[in-house]
C-alpha cells in the first residue's frame, strides 16, 4: 500500500463519525415496527366496515402505498427515512418512496420528460429482476411438475 493511501485511510478513519449502532437499531425497530402497526390497524378498520377479506388484502398495501407517496411528495417520507434508516424500508413502502422520489425529483422537467421517464429509475430494476426471477421460478416449477 502507498503512503498517500494509508495516510488518506489514516484520516478518513480519523474523520468518520461512528455510527451509534444500539440506537440506530432502535430507531429502526421504531419505525418500521409503526409502519407495520400501521398496517394492522388499517387492517382492523377495514375488517371491521365489513369489507371481505379480499378486498383488506387489496386495501390495506394500496393504503400504505398512497400515504407513503404522500408523505414522500410533502417531503416528509425523507425526514422519517433519516430517523428511522432501515426501518423505512419495509417492503411496501420502501418500494413506493423508491418510485414517487424520483418522480418528485425530475417534476420540473414535465409530465413526459420528468416525471414519466424518471418514476422508474430507481424501482425499475427491481420490477424487471423480481419478473425475470418469477418467471425462471415458473419454469423450474412447471418442469419440476413434468417429472
Amino acid at each position: 500500500m502507498s503512503v498517500q493511501k494509508a495516510a488518506y485511510l489514516k484520516y478518513v478513519e480519523k474523520s468518520a463519525k461512528k455510527s451509534p449502532l444500539v440506537l440506530d437499531c432502535a430507531k429502526a425497530f421504531f419505525v418500521g415496527g409503526s409502519i407495520c402497526m400501521i398496517g394492522q390497524l388499517l387492517r382492523n378498520l377495514y375488517t371491521g366496515i365489513g369489507l371481505s377479506e379480499e378486498t383488506v388484502k387489496a386495501l390495506v398495501p394500496s393504503s400504505i402505498v398512497v400515504m407513503t407517496a404522500i408523505l414522500t411528495a410533502i417531503g416528509l417520507f425523507d425526514q422519517l427515512a433519516k430517523f428511522g434508516g432501515a426501518g423505512t424500508l419495509v417492503p411496501i413502502s420502501g418500494f413506493a418512496n423508491a418510485v414517487v422520489a424520483p418522480a418528485i425529483d425530475n417534476k420540473a422537467e414535465g409530465w413526459v420528460l420528468g416525471l414519466g421517464a424518471k418514476i422508474f429509475i430507481i424501482a425499475g430494476p427491481v420490477i424487471l429482476y423480481g419478473t425475470l426471477a418469477s418467471v425462471i421460478y415458473g419454469v423450474v416449477y412447471w418442469v419440476m411438475g413434468l417429472f
